[in-house]
């Protein structure tokens, strides 16, 4: 299957903004968008035009792909659901990519990025609903519960990722029951509940040309 293996934090460059795509690399000093917060390549730093309305809207699309990690057919896919449920287009769309599997454990906890949070589930660490799961963009359902495996449990992984959880500080469409490495997915949350800087309606645009 094909995937991204260059450097994540280019991506982050790319967009001029921190994606979130390092884990606690992120929230350090060692991020490359604190000290070099322009484009990468030669040309980063002095090719910098205004950007078209074909151009804007490109960049946000790029954006919420790189955001959840998802290649442009995947996306291209997603995109065609979020148009056939019932709902806003934008809205919808954001909602499909923040069920897939390896996402929900990001938020969980579980894991310190998607990154790593998808590599897990490929790893076959997680159990949905009591049945091994180890498909990334495995849709997660209101009341689905995802429990890290009984052998799984020692993963220090898992373990450092989970250190960093706040109390009080998890989502309000999820239920993380720390001690036994347990998480209910309470329902779909709506928009303002996800916390993505992505404007959808440019993505919407972009696909109806």
């Amino acid at each position: 299957m094909a995937r991204y293996i260059e450097a994540n934090c280019k991506l982050c460059r790319r967009e001029e903004q921190k994606l979130f795509l390092k884990g606690t690399k992120c929230y350090s000093n060692k991020c490359p968008v604190e000290k070099r917060g322009y484009p990468p390549g030669q040309h980063g730093r002095s090719r910098r035009f205004k950007k078209s309305e074909y151009g804007i809207q490109l960049r946000e699309k790029q954006k919420a792909r790189r955001i959840y990690g998802i290649l442009e057919k995947q996306f291209n896919n997603y995109f065609t659901r979020a148009e056939r449920e019932k709902g806003i287009t934008g809205e919808n769309l954001l909602k499909l990519m923040e069920r897939r599997l390896d996402n929900v454990v990001y938020r969980m906890g579980f894991a310190s990025s998607r990154k790593t949070a998808r590599q897990l589930v490929k790893h076959r660490h997680f159990l949905v609903n009591g049945q091994l799961v180890d498909v990334p963009s495995f849709l997660v359902r209101a009341g689905d519960v995802i429990k890290v495996r009984d052998n799984s449990r020692k993963q220090e992984v898992i373990h450092s990722a989970m250190r960093r959880i706040k109390e009080g500080k998890q989502y309000s469409w999820l239920n993380l029951d720390k001690a036994n490495m347990t998480g209910t997915f309470m329902q779909i949350p709506n928009r303002e509940e996800i916390p993505v800087e992505v404007n959808e309606q440019l993505i919407v645009e972009l696909y109806s040309k």
